[in-house]
């Protein structure tokens, strides 16, 4: 079935395609931006159209650009066609395979990319933990009923950021979402990460803090991916820092959450539920 929207092909789709593409269907999964199934002259591709509040979301678009040629020049995402110099969509080939999954061949086959991906050469854009709060919390909506709760939180947070920088062995550039629906393990069985609109310089902990928390990793699946990232046993000053990085990922998250609620496109009980509950389960841990 054709998508029913009919301006979704950007006007100059001629710039990376021959013939004008047509929208087959609509692609289930993001929560920031919208991407759909085309079809064009070089066979099945995705479009992803970037969110309108790619700013309050502190999204580096250009940085994204400039990470995206690098991870295709190593083939660690979905080969690249084209990223719209306005930056307001890009156009990568459709890989055809399955989700990742969290078992010993995928974890020894994650700490491998990861280590990939922390080869890549450097970018300009680093993750600054505090600039990145600051931004979100000038999007937040300072009369929401989860506010205050979410302001108390900020100083207990701020003491595992000190924490966390303290233990820092230096930067790399990383991905900083892999989670589930921007892993995709193509049909010849190679592991690929897609959407690196928050890729940037940063401490590779912060990494695995991603996967661990986003993939609820228990503690065996933990072991076994940070021994096959680190390639040595795990140290108690491994696990310190990894906790100083999940508390401030869990922070980050409710912090976007609370930011799409306030743009209007999650606002509703629910959500401001969640993000109550998110912030009482970072108080107790």
């Amino acid at each position: 079935m054709s998508c029913s929207l009919a301006d979704i092909i950007p006007e100059d789709w001629a710039l990376w395609s021959k013939t004008k593409p047509q929208c087959l269907k609509p692609l289930l999964g993001g929560l920031t931006n919208k991407s759909y199934l085309i079809s064009a002259s070089d066979g099945g591709m995705v479009l992803r159209l970037n969110s309108a509040i790619s700013e309050a979301l502190n999204l580096d678009r250009a940085t994204e650009a400039e990470v995206l040629a690098l991870a295709h020049r190593a083939e660690l995402c979905a080969p690249l066609v084209h990223y719209d110099a306005n930056h307001q969509y890009v156009v990568s080939h459709f890989v055809a395979g399955q989700h990742w999954q969290a078992n010993e061949a995928g974890l020894v086959s994650l700490a491998a990319m990861l280590r990939r991906i922390h080869a890549l050469p450097p970018v300009a854009s680093h993750l600054d933990v505090h600039k990145k709060v600051a931004s979100y919390w000038r999007a937040i909506d300072s009369k929401a009923e989860f506010t205050p709760e979410l302001r108390a939180l900020a100083e207990q947070v701020n003491s595992h950021i000190e924490r966390a920088t303290a233990l820092s062995d230096g930067v790399y550039l990383c991905h900083n979402d892999l989670l589930l629906e921007n892993l995709i393990v193509a049909d010849d069985g190679q592991l690929y990460a897609i959407d690196w609109e928050y890729a940037a310089m940063g401490d590779a902990f912060y990494e695995l803090a991603v996967v661990i928390d986003g993939h609820g990793l228990n503690e065996s699946q933990q072991q076994l991916l940070i021994t096959e990232y680190l390639a040595r046993p795990v140290t108690d000053t491994d696990w310190q820092r990894l906790r100083h990085w999940r508390v401030i990922y869990r922070y980050l998250t409710v912090l976007w959450y609370a930011v799409q609620w306030s743009s209007g496109r999650m606002a509703n009980a629910e959500t401001a539920h969640d993000i109550v509950e998110q912030i009482h389960n970072i108080e107790a841990w």
